[in-house]
């Protein structure tokens, strides 16, 4: 009887020892200029009991960095004993891509939130989301991924919970959706789920919590404030924390079909005519593409395709064909 490959990710710090502990995932590596080399994937387990368990992780994108900076400031700070449970913090899930500031990763070019449940014997990327599938989701009662948009994207600061088939689940993580408590609370459909973390860990029936905070590959102190706020918050919804959560207005809307998107079909140069958290309707224009090559010649206009608030654009001052340039979402309330 052949035995199932073993993941080759092995952590530095134990997962099941009360107090604050702070390490590495190692991941071997064998390369040019490290033959015995590893990948070290920066690692903090907060414990004062095993349950519940929260897994928050940032940098699932390499260049996305408001989720990174929020999480390094909790691993820093977090009192074990202000909690009941665990915690477990990974600021900058996909390292590779990470130091080196891309989307994907440098080593093999995975996009590390397109390829779960991930392979065991697998690429660096695989191996990464191997283990967190097999490994850490198993552990956690709550998960959070944080995003935004990389140097390519922008987006009204919110928190997302998806639309799933088992309503009990999508109950709960919609009510840990508004406890995060970002500015805007999205209820979102995915048009690209497959290979997802968040399809991953739903299928795991866990509590799932994502976000768009921002973009264009840096981050504000604004949107580091929202996202410190929204992971303290929601670990006092989880029972872990003691304390207050901190609350505010927050304007909830739903993105339940691909209308909410408007995609280029011309290369040029980009023009938004509408700015994030403008509120827009059907058939308003909401960008122009302008030619590169010549003068002269009239853009071509793009418009939204639903009423709603402009929740995402397009970053860069250049656009491709098949680029997202617009996101419209409903508001609900």
């Amino acid at each position: 009887m052949m035995q199932s490959k073993r993941n080759p990710i092995t952590p530095t710090i134990p997962f099941d020892e009360d107090g604050a502990h702070h390490g590495f995932l190692r991941l071997p590596y064998s390369r040019d200029d490290s033959a015995w080399g590893s990948v070290m994937i920066p690692i903090s387990v907060i414990r004062n009991g095993d349950r519940p368990t929260a897994l928050f992780t940032g940098g699932n994108h390499g260049d996305e960095y408001e989720g990174p900076v929020a999480l390094q400031n909790l691993a820093a700070t977090l009192d074990p004993a202000s909690i009941t449970g665990r915690v477990i913090i990974v600021p900058a899930f996909n390292t590779p891509a990470f130091r080196a500031g891309t989307r994907t990763s440098p080593i093999d070019g995975g996009n590390l939130n397109r390829s779960f449940p991930g392979r065991p014997d697998g690429t660096v990327t695989e191996k990464i989301a191997h283990y967190f599938h097999s490994t850490l989701v198993p552990m956690a009662d709550v998960v959070l991924d944080f995003h935004s948009g990389g140097k390519t994207l922008d987006f009204i600061p919110f928190a997302a919970a998806h639309i799933l088939e088992d309503k009990a689940q999508e109950a709960a993580c919609m009510a840990a959706m508004r406890a995060f408590n970002a500015p805007y609370s999205m209820r979102l459909l995915e048009i690209d789920s497959a290979g997802m973390y968040d399809t991953d860990v739903e299928s795991q029936g866990k509590v799932f919590v994502t976000t768009e905070l921002g973009g264009g590959g840096t981050a504000t102190a604004r949107l580091i404030r929202i996202a410190r706020k929204g992971a303290r918050n929601l670990l006092i919804h989880a029972g872990i924390l003691k304390g207050t959560p901190e609350m505010a207005p927050s304007i909830e809307m739903d993105m339940p079909d691909s209308d909410c998107f408007v995609f280029a079909e011309h290369d040029g140069l980009i023009e938004p005519t509408a700015d994030l958290g403008d509120y827009v309707r059907q058939g308003e224009e909401v960008a122009r593409v302008w030619p590169t090559d010549r003068t002269g010649v009239p853009p071509v206009s793009y418009a939204a395709k639903r009423d709603g608030i402009l929740a995402a654009r397009h970053f860069q001052g250049l656009v491709k064909a098949g680029d997202c340039m617009a996101v419209v979402a409903e508001v609900l309330y």
